[in-house]
């Protein structure tokens, strides 16, 4: 079953991200599900080896669509005790980015680090280097 994701909303994602997340639901067949979650892990990132960031995405239904409500990228931060935090997160509810670094900041603003996030996430699920598990709510 093909799943119809939109396009339209904001932040803009570029066309090959898309085409990443529509391989990896090519064969989920939603049935009655509400909203879809999917993981994109490395399982030997740590605090102490670095690694691929873990990255979230998670699409909610609209009618006969799909709508992104948030991507998230995590990285450990924090010493002495390192912690998963919210390294870069892109709300398309509230149509903004955060970034660990610089906070919330406006979709123009944040088109560079949306392409490099998309560039790496797009990059990294063709080496392969992703277990990715797809979660159904």
């Amino acid at each position: 079953m093909k799943l119809i994701i939109n396009r339209n909303q904001l932040p803009t994602m570029p066309n090959r991200f898309y085409q990443v997340i529509e391989k990896e639901l090519a064969n989920v067949d939603p049935k009655d599900a509400n909203a879809i979650t999917l993981n994109f892990r490395v399982p030997d990132y740590s605090a102490e080896a670095g690694g691929f960031h873990p990255v979230e995405v998670r699409l909610e239904k609209q009618q006969d669509h799909w709508r992104f409500v948030y991507i998230t990228d995590f990285a450990f931060r924090g010493h002495p005790f390192p912690e998963l935090v919210k390294d870069i997160d892109l709300c398309f509810n509230s149509k903004q980015v955060y970034s660990l670094f610089s906070g919330w900041i406006g979709e123009r603003e944040s088109q560079g680090l949306i392409k490099l996030f998309s560039d790496n996430l797009v990059s990294y699920h063709q080496m392969e280097v992703y277990q990715v598990e797809v979660s159904l709510d």
